[in-house]
């Protein structure tokens, strides 16, 4: 019954987990798409990561293994750029 009731979803910290998952991974594409920020930039990298973190931890809580794997290989690329961009940057 509590999840029958769409204000109440919006309390559960695991749906807004997910919200803010995919809103990060969603402002990261837009500001890609609209020329603000480059495939390349630390930010865009860093967003991408903590976007796809969640997205993780609200598949795993949500049984939901497609979605998990999904973000899990997202998240890994993410912090193979961030790692390689914070080595750009000491270089």
């Amino acid at each position: 019954l509590y999840h029958s009731f769409p204000i109440a979803m919006s309390l559960d910290p695991y749906f807004l987990m997910g919200i803010g998952g995919m809103l990060l991974i969603l402002i990261a594409f837009f500001m890609v798409q609209g020329h603000k920020w480059s495939q390349d930039d630390l930010i865009y990298d860093v967003v991408n990561l903590l976007g796809s973190l969640l997205l993780v931890v609200y598949g795993i809580v949500g049984k939901a293994w497609p979605f998990v794997i999904l973000n899990g290989l997202w998240a890994l690329y993410s912090l193979k750029d961030v790692i390689g961009d914070l080595m750009k940057r000491k270089l």
